[in-house]
């Protein structure tokens, strides 16, 4: 059973960026009628989003969320011990993406530094990693990078995606301090779902072929090649229902903790109307549960991050306040924090 507890670690800062360029749903045409695309907005909450051009990866975004939290808290670069670069997106197949990051901040070669590429659950492992090595006798700061892309991986043809995903990335700094109270974390994952949040070629399984690009039409009457995202929206549903409340239980008594202590529930920002739904099952109040997806859509791992930069930058600033972050999505794999955030700054949103 992977459940976690640290203590003496924790959230010092979170940055995050976005792409200036922003795309409005209610301006979307062609596969879908007006009414339909009317429709999807309300149920899923999400009216516009923000992509990338085709010279902006994911880490040029988590490079300068990264620079802005280095500014904001005049962060020396030799105290930054390991750099943890997690996405779907990276630069490359090969090398890893964050030696890279690592070389352009201008951090020292004593730095630590690695990929992650999980999705929707991504800042929940993610968070956990940084939080482990951050109790290591060598390592006190951890710099954790998440961004995505997800709009160079999409067929804006395609009916169950089109509306959904957008670009961000992020950067969290993770330190020992006796400041921070016990955190703890609860991973898990089920493999034979794997199908129902796909790119299924392009790697190395199926790979890329004049085949693999080229579009094909399915039974919706959506357009998408195999190497652009598959969703089955209702499994997605299905699973989350499924799992997400159960283990935000079994966390809390884990802990040993009530829901009724906790601050804000910090949602993977998929869709407004399954989370709703999550968070009435929970019995938790819904003015409790920040949103940023309706001006950033669904950004994979970015999202929770996103969403505190986005919502409670006012919120946090020289306050405490217990948070659970829950992370669900692609693999399947979904995940569990309960935390503390003592006196997290958070910095202002770059556009970029």
């Amino acid at each position: 059973m992977s459940l976690l507890n640290f203590r003496g670690v924790g959230i010092s800062a979170i940055s995050a960026c976005v792409p200036k360029h922003v795309i409005k749903n209610k301006n979307r045409s062609g596969l879908m009628t007006d009414k339909e695309v009317e429709n999807a907005m309300k149920t899923t909450g999400i009216y516009e989003r923000r992509f990338a051009d085709d010279n902006t990866c994911a880490s040029d975004l988590c490079y300068e969320a990264a620079l802005r939290l280095m500014e904001d808290l005049g962060l020396k670069k030799n105290s930054v011990d390991l750099l943890i670069f997690l996405s779907q997106t990276p630069d490359y197949h090969q090398p890893a993406t964050a030696p890279i990051l690592q070389n352009r901040l201008g951090l020292p070669k004593t730095t630590a530094a690695f990929d992650i590429n999980l999705a929707c659950s991504g800042y929940v492992y993610g968070l956990s990693t940084a939080f482990s090595y951050a109790t290591q006798e060598g390592i006190n700061r951890v710099l954790l990078l998440v961004g995505e892309t997800l709009s160079k991986i999409l067929s804006m043809e395609d009916r169950a995606t089109s509306l959904l995903f957008g670009d961000g990335g992020t950067a969290t700094l993770i330190e020992k301090n006796e400041k921070f109270p016990a955190s703890f974390f609860s991973l898990n994952s089920d493999g034979s779902g794997d199908w129902i949040l796909k790119v299924p070629a392009g790697g190395y399984r199926s790979l890329s072929s004049e085949e693999t690009v080229k579009k094909k039409t399915f039974p919706d009457g959506s357009l998408r090649s195999d190497e652009n995202l598959f969703m089955d929206g209702m499994e997605v549903f299905n699973f989350s229902m499924r799992e997400v409340p159960d283990d935000i239980k079994k966390t809390l008594k884990y802990a040993e903790q009530d829901i009724t202590e906790v601050d804000y529930l910090i949602f993977h920002q998929a869709n407004k109307y399954m989370t709703d739904f999550l968070a009435k099952k929970l019995q938790f109040p819904r003015e409790k549960v920040p949103y940023s997806l309706q001006n950033y859509g669904n950004t994979s791992a970015v999202s929770i991050p996103l969403t505190i930069g986005s919502e409670l930058k006012n919120q946090l600033k020289n306050r405490t306040k217990k948070v659970i972050l829950s992370g669900f999505g692609g693999g399947l794999s979904w995940g569990t924090a309960l935390l503390t955030l003592t006196d997290c700054h958070v910095s202002e949103i770059v556009e970029y």
